[in-house]
């Protein structure tokens, strides 16, 4: 969802909040490409998530679902980090 404002305004980005959707905007000049105002959307758009979020949402997840992936993630990192702490212990 991308929205462009032409005004007086150069490269000028921010985010608002509604009803719980995130919109991300960037404001372009009058004598401003609109391929440059591309960048800084997608940087704000990967910074805020939008999308990891959007795909995170595009099904549904039963809770246990989400409990087991959750659970499973905390295991391998413990494992990682103890792999971690055994290879600087044999040095």
């Amino acid at each position: 969802m991308m929205e462009v404002l032409r005004g007086t305004v150069g490269a000028a980005c921010r985010r608002l909040a509604k009803e719980d959707r995130a919109i991300a905007f960037v404001q372009v000049g009058e004598e401003e490409l609109l391929e440059k105002a591309l960048k800084p959307f997608k940087r704000i758009v990967e910074k805020e998530g939008i999308v990891r979020e959007w795909k995170r949402r595009e099904y549904f997840e039963k809770p246990s679902t989400v409990r087991n992936k959750r659970r499973k993630a905390m295991e391998r990192k413990r494992l990682k980090k103890m792999r971690k702490i055994q290879t600087q212990l044999k040095r």
